[in-house]
């Protein structure tokens, strides 16, 4: 049967969801709804815009004016609000912030998501990138405690490192969230990240080229086996 993202997140709000990410959700009395940054809940004068596709320039930005290259990085900036019609509006706004959050937060919910270990995410990396299958173990459970730490992405983390081969590195908010219960919805959606981003790919590249640059380049083999020349005759 098809399923109705924007009837899920409808029901959401309905049933307590307050929060998704660093946004906050609120019903308005008029109908529709509003979103603004969370730590804004109780902040005047901010700048009010009407259109779900404001959300795409917002997100693009930190206070600072610096652009933001991962989406659920912890620093959205600060100092607007959105006022949205009706469910279809406040589900494109949220796959603006969160591109592709919200259907993967259902998904998870219908027991149809599937996470993708690290190692099998690397295994399959082609040209430039097929050097992070020589990603050695110790230095990948680090590069993953750095990298997806909640300082630097706010979602939490489902996969494994490899087949029956834990994460060892992280803090215990980027664990998967608690099993949902039904009869009690959460007021927050956690944002979850079933596999590896090309983010996290890219470093496992550096981490492992850089250790080979320091290490040196391979012996050449044919040193140890110099190919023989013949002994020019000696004139008869």
């Amino acid at each position: 049967m098809k399923r109705n993202l924007t009837t899920a997140i409808e029901k959401w709000v309905a049933g307590g969801l307050k929060f998704v990410g660093q946004l906050s959700i609120l019903s308005l009395p008029e109908g529709g709804y509003e979103l603004r940054h969370a730590e804004d809940a109780d902040k005047p004068d901010l700048d009010t815009f009407h259109s779900p596709s404001k959300a795409r320039s917002i997100s693009f930005f930190d206070n600072a004016g610096e652009y933001r290259p991962l989406k659920t990085a912890p620093n959205l900036q600060h100092g607007w609000r959105l006022v949205l019609k009706d469910a279809a509006e406040l589900r494109a706004a949220l796959d603006h912030f969160y591109p592709a959050m919200t259907a993967v937060w259902l998904s998870h919910l219908e027991n149809a998501l599937t996470p993708v270990a690290l190692r099998d995410t690397l295994n399959r990396q082609t040209g430039m990138y097929a050097a992070t299958k020589r990603l050695q173990d110790e230095e990948g459970q680090e590069l993953v405690g750095r990298a997806c730490a909640a300082s630097s992405c706010t979602k939490r983390i489902l996969w494994n490192f490899g087949p029956n081969q834990p994460l060892t590195t992280l803090e215990a908010d980027k664990l998967p969230p608690a099993p949902h219960n039904e009869s009690k919805p959460p007021s927050q959606m956690p944002l979850l990240c079933h596999e590896a981003c090309n983010i996290l790919v890219a470093a496992c590249r550096e981490v492992v080229k850089k250790r080979e640059r320091a290490a040196g380049p391979p012996p050449d083999p044919s040193a140890a086996h110099p190919t023989p020349h013949p002994t020019p005759h000696a004139a008869s």
